[in-house]
């Protein structure tokens, strides 16, 4: 005959097949179980617990879950009834969607690009790994993340700081399939991944003062050099200079003219003193026809344009580096700030950082600034 087994909520049955049979003559009516001790006895009533098992851990689950508790809701979440499948690539394109409405009130517009490339890199892992256009949430564990690191580094060739990028990207999606109860395990419980520290870019002072005094012919690289320049003596990113406004320019605490912006990427203030330098390239652009007829501060060009013209106007200086606009960024950090005695805590504020861990990685200490340091020891020691 069938086992069948019954749940009782508040009075109320459901059953449902435990997928088993059993002689009558054998079964005890008491204890729900098989009578006997043999091997074969013992594996169908091991199976009987572990239904059971799954009942109460239903009735948990429903219950932290904050669902009505019935019979037949925990009968359905027994048997996997009433509830949709819910697959990963669904919820990411999801989540982008959400992401991409709030570009420019919570969210940069690079914040959005980075994601949609994460999510190509995890629809082309599914096909890659499992032959599938998507799958269920419940499938992501420990072995699906490692599987995807390990995919990044040798199938797309990510380097480490990549890999990580994109994997963390992707912990976002888990962490929302979590708080939702799509997940019962946290996939990253117990995968680490860790971003090497990369040593930046940045112009010594000889090269700045190098390209701030070459004579440009070129109107259009004349223009590149000095919004370049002017990040440098303010530590702006790209997507700040760019959105420079004339009534950002104020006058500060001191009586001299500062930068009261708020950074595009973060969203937090940025008051910055401008430097002699910075106010003279201000000035001389608030003359040209096109700056006075904006209200921009700056003509600046398309962040591509600027950082294919600036590796031109490397090789026209003599600098050997692979120039890019972020690289002013740093070059504020080292050899304009730190290195003439600014102390870290003022830099992080100038650059809009919530965090001076953050500083500290655009920030490395310049061994001339050590070499100083050391000669005004030497000199309270003499």
């Amino acid at each position: 005959m069938p086992v069948y087994l019954r749940i009782t909520v508040e009075g109320k049955r459901a059953e449902a097949s435990a997928g088993r049979e059993c002689d009558p003559k054998q079964w005890n009516s008491e204890t729900g179980r098989m009578r006997g001790y043999k091997e074969e006895v013992k594996f169908f009533n091991s199976y009987l617990d572990h239904l059971q098992a799954q009942v109460l851990k239903a009735h948990q689950s429903l219950s932290m879950a904050e669902e009505m508790v019935t019979a037949e809701a925990i009968k359905n979440k027994l048997t996997g009834r009433g509830e949709r499948p819910r697959n990963l690539l669904d919820i990411y394109r999801d989540h982008n969607k959400q992401l991409a409405a709030l570009v420019g009130s919570e969210y940069a517009k690079g914040t959005l690009g980075r994601y949609e490339i994460s999510l190509r890199h995890t629809e082309n892992f599914i096909k890659w790994k499992y032959g599938v256009s998507d799958v269920d949430i419940r499938r992501v564990d420990h072995h699906f993340l490692t599987s995807y690191e390990f995919y990044l580094r040798t199938e797309r060739k990510c380097a480490n700081n990549s890999a990580v990028k994109y994997i963390k990207n992707f912990g976002k999606i888990i962490r929302i399939c979590l708080a939702n109860g799509w997940l019962e395990k946290d996939p990253f419980l117990s995968f680490k991944a860790k971003v090497k520290r990369v040593d930046r870019i940045f112009l010594n002072a000889d090269e700045l003062l190098e390209m701030a005094n070459k004579e440009i012919a070129s109107e259009r690289l004349a223009q590149v050099r000095d919004i370049f320049l002017f990040s440098c003596f303010t530590g702006l990113a790209y997507a700040d200079v760019q959105k420079l406004r004339k009534k950002e320019i104020v006058t500060g605490p001191d009586g001299e003219r500062w930068i009261h912006t708020k950074r595009r990427k973060t969203d937090t203030v940025s008051k910055i003193p401008l430097l002699p330098s910075a106010l003279t390239i201000i000035d001389n652009y608030a003359k040209r026809a096109d700056v006075a007829e904006s209200d921009k501060a700056l003509p600046v060009l398309s962040n591509q344009k600027m950082n294919s013209y600036l590796k031109e106007l490397a090789g026209i200086c003599g600098i050997n580096k692979p120039l890019t606009f972020h690289i002013a960024r740093h070059t504020f950090a080292t050899t304009v700030t730190l290195a003439n005695g600014v102390p870290i805590e003022s830099v992080s504020k100038m650059m809009g950082h919530t965090d001076i861990k953050t500083t500290q990685h655009y920030a490395k200490v310049l061994d001339l600034k050590v070499a100083q340091d050391m000669a005004l020891l030497r000199q309270k020691m003499m």
